[in-house]
């Protein structure tokens, strides 16, 4: 099993297809074949051997394409990182990984260069068309390195939220099989659709579900290097996108683009979100905004990542993340990995063919991890009588006031039905008397008015006395990761007045 005889596959069914598009540039699949097998015949000339890491710091471009499943064709191990890394971490995943070859994007050299060298690894720039001028006569890898099913074929390194970074170890039947479902279940994808690829490829949701996904079904892949709300619908409108897949934060930014309804999205038949909760009001929103559907799911870099969705067939069930995906169980558990009674709060657990191998060089992390067979995730859940699962927030994120657990995701989600509210981000401050405060930072839409005291009422009149946020301040922007998921650790509320 190889996860790069998908690109092998598509070149021999749909050779003159396209595969991939950026602007107004398209790479067909007999090119994606040819350039990738020629990126492998380059690796295999610098010593490059099955097992062997190979990093990418790239951004979404072909090229990263190319190197990915270069790597992989030639039985190596792909390892991707965030194209705005700096040398230190640049280093550190390098070394970590044991990683000695480095793609790196050329507007990024000097700090792949530098995190390279102190790691004693090499840096290859690459700019566009860096790999088309690969002689011809390299291009000997024809053929897809023979891998098994549970060698690893990516390492992706988590977002370090709770300690220094871990890689997951993702094998090639991780990949494929969650891909498969992706492709062929979740989006039911052919080869006439076109996916939306504005999505980080570092990160697991968007190999899996936009470029593994669209190249296993002889799909094309329209690819924005960098998120633009304008730039976005004229793709939407201009390529003909039928498959958008975002984060809730982009979701809501095309809602407040100007004008939004004056593209023409009508070959859109279907969105995917993921990464972080959707709130339920900006589904809907969305929904009739684009005259879409959009289904939301749940997973994890250690899940390949998709471990339960939202489908087609049953429709959006607003605010769950749905059932458990083909071949994946899923449980809500206590502190000793016991079933909690339904309806309540718990542990999700997982269990099948995407829980990752482990952490590389992690046994200790790994075994705390992964207990009789169950990856614990760290999210807090609770399954209803039909089986649909709905995430209210993270163990480390959950706020104990007063000895009452309370959790973020579950009052953010009520910030967002205000009409003046964009973003929301809830956490716990520390108080002398309760241990934990609720406290709730937000940023208003364009042009719309809105005081912390009108937020604050707003939802107290709608969830139980202890969990409403007695402290709400208003903020022109939230810090946010490169998904555009908020980064909770770096909120932190304006100084009291009088400089307390």
């Amino acid at each position: 099993m190889n996860l790069a005889s998908h690109v092998v596959n598509g070149a021999q069914a749909y050779p003159d297809r396209a595969a991939l598009r950026l602007g107004d540039d398209i790479v067909t699949y007999r090119t994606l074949d040819q350039r990738t097998a020629r990126v492998a015949a380059m690796l295999c000339d610098r010593g490059v051997r099955p097992g062997d890491r190979v990093g990418l710091m790239l951004t979404d471009t072909p090229e990263f394409a190319f190197a990915y499943f270069g790597v992989l064709r030639a039985g190596g191990v792909v390892v991707p990182m965030n194209f705005l890394l700096k040398s230190r971490e640049v280093a550190y995943h390098l070394g970590d990984s044991g990683t000695r070859l480095l793609f790196a994007w050329h507007d990024f050299a000097d700090e792949a260069r530098a995190g390279a060298q102190q790691a004693a690894a090499e840096a290859v720039i690459v700019d566009a068309g860096g790999f088309d001028e690969l002689p011809v006569s390299e291009a000997s890898a024809a053929d897809v390195a023979d891998r098994h099913e549970h060698d690893t074929a990516v390492v992706l390194y988590t977002s370090g939220t709770t300690g220094e970074p871990k890689g997951a170890e993702l094998t090639h039947a991780n990949l494929t099989r969650n891909c498969d479902i992706v492709a062929g279940e979740l989006l039911q994808l052919t080869p006439d659709d076109v996916v939306f690829g504005g999505l980080p490829l570092f990160h697991a949701f968007g190999q899996t579900c936009t470029l593994n996904a669209t190249v296993a079904s002889g799909a094309c892949l329209t690819m924005l290097p960098r998120f633009d709300a304008e730039k976005t619908l004229a793709m939407l409108a201009g390529h003909g996108v039928t498959v958008f897949a975002g984060v809730p934060t982009i979701f809501s930014r095309l809602l407040r683009q100007p004008g939004h309804d004056a593209y023409d999205v009508s070959r859109l038949r279907l969105s995917l979100s993921g990464g972080a909760a959707m709130p339920v009001q900006v589904l809907r929103d969305f929904q009739d905004a684009f005259d879409c559907v959009v289904l939301e799911g749940y997973g994890l870099s250690e899940t390949s990542p998709v471990s339960a969705f939202n489908t087609l067939q049953e429709g959006p069930r607003p605010g769950s993340v749905g059932t458990p995906v083909r071949g994946v169980g899923m449980r809500v558990v206590d502190d000793d990995g016991k079933d909690v009674p339904q309806g309540e709060v718990g542990e999700i657990a997982i269990r099948g063919h995407n829980v990752m191998k482990g952490y590389w060089h992690r046994p200790e992390e790994t075994a705390a991890a992964i207990r009789d067979g169950w990856f614990h995730t760290g999210d807090l859940g609770r399954v209803d009588q039909d089986g649909f699962f709905w995430i209210v927030g993270r163990l480390k994120d959950m706020i104990i006031r007063g000895g009452n657990n309370v959790y973020p995701g579950e009052i953010e989600a009520v910030l967002y039905e205000h009409p003046a509210v964009a973003d929301a981000a809830v956490i716990g401050l520390p108080d002398p008397d309760l241990g934990e405060e609720v406290g709730a930072a937000v940023v208003l839409k364009p042009g719309a008015q809105a005081t912390a005291e009108e937020l604050r009422e707003f939802v107290k009149s709608r969830v139980a006395a202890y969990i409403y946020p007695r402290k709400v301040w208003i903020t022109e922007a939230l810090p946010k990761g490169p998904t555009g998921k908020i980064i909770k650790r770096e909120v932190v509320p304006p100084p009291e007045p009088g400089g307390r």
